[in-house]
């Protein structure tokens, strides 16, 4: 019995080290992570950037009149790279954020994200070639001149639902859960407070063209309502966090200032455009955001 105690320790000593050691890598290796997921993401943030401003800001601009109204335009294959390349950097996105999430609820967005967009894309490229064609965008559909005259009157309720899939259920689709991976990672981006409010350079450089791109989906999208309480929803977990002695790190803050400077844009261009009775018109209601397309065709196309 002593003789095996004695083997027992023995076998206790030679192994003990090595587990500790072998701790000690594990641990060290998951704080390297978690420095790393804590660090500027400055490829993904820039490439968000360069996609959003081209593929999806540059989408309505390439759509040029030569192009032949019955084939896609370079505006559409815009459109068709977007709905390949977000899907993609927001799940990058989730694999570097401090939170997990299940991953049937990351596909459910992901999945809906893509579909939402692809409705869009179908509606928008529609919607363009009737801008082309003469459609006024400050306009309802039945006030159109083009659209009006239409006979059988029944094609009027053909132009109408194309509008709804592409205005609100293509955009419901599409944005919702574009916020909801948005806020959720923006949760997991919090350290303590000697480690966070640090905002490189870098971040700076990308704010102002990240929250034009912001203010374009806000107005473009009529997404205020949804945008606002994604953005209020941040603020209360900041307050929530900072209770808890963390504060935002320099990815956190970077969304957290688009967002509030976005904010700022809107107000700007609601405040300009708040006494044009036209737009007024056609965007009723409390809320009055009008879309920058419909100032377009208002005011610049008609000069």
């Amino acid at each position: 019995f002593f003789q095996r105690h004695k083997r027992r320790q023995k076998a206790g000593q030679e192994v003990g080290p090595g587990m500790e050691q072998g701790a000690d890598r594990i641990g060290s290796r998951e704080s390297e992570s978690l420095q790393k997921k804590q660090q500027f993401h400055l490829d993904l943030w820039f490439y968000f950037t360069v996609q959003n401003w081209i593929l999806d800001f540059g989408r309505p601009i390439a759509m040029v009149s030569w192009f032949p109204l019955n084939k896609p335009s370079a505006g559409d294959y815009f459109h068709m790279a977007y709905n390949v390349i977000t899907p993609f950097l927001l799940l990058k996105l989730i694999e570097r954020s401090s939170k997990t999430l299940p991953r049937s609820a990351v596909y459910l967005c992901i999945i809906t994200f893509v579909m939402g967009a692809s409705i869009h894309l179908v509606g928008d490229s529609v919607n363009h070639r009737l801008v082309l064609s003469g459609y006024q965008l400050h306009l309802s559909v039945r006030e159109n001149p083009i659209i009006k005259n239409l006979q059988p009157a029944s094609l009027i309720d053909s132009f109408e639902l194309l509008y709804y899939y592409d205005e609100n259920l293509g955009h419901s689709m599409w944005y919702i859960p574009f916020f909801i991976i948005l806020y959720v990672y923006f949760t997991g981006c919090f350290t303590n407070v000697r480690e966070g409010g640090r905002t490189p350079l870098s971040s700076w450089l990308l704010l102002g063209p990240s929250a034009l791109y912001y203010w374009y989906l806000v107005t473009e999208g009529q997404i205020f309502i949804l945008f606002i309480f994604t953005f209020f929803a941040m603020q209360a977990t900041v307050m929530h966090q900072k209770q808890k002695g963390l504060v935002p790190d320099s990815n956190g803050l970077f969304l957290f200032y688009s967002f509030g400077l976005a904010l700022l844009l809107v107000s700007v261009w609601v405040a300009c455009l708040w006494n044009d009775d036209v737009l007024r018109r056609r965007y009723p209601g409390i809320i009055y955001v009008p879309e920058p397309w419909s100032f377009y065709t208002l005011h610049v196309k008609g000069r």
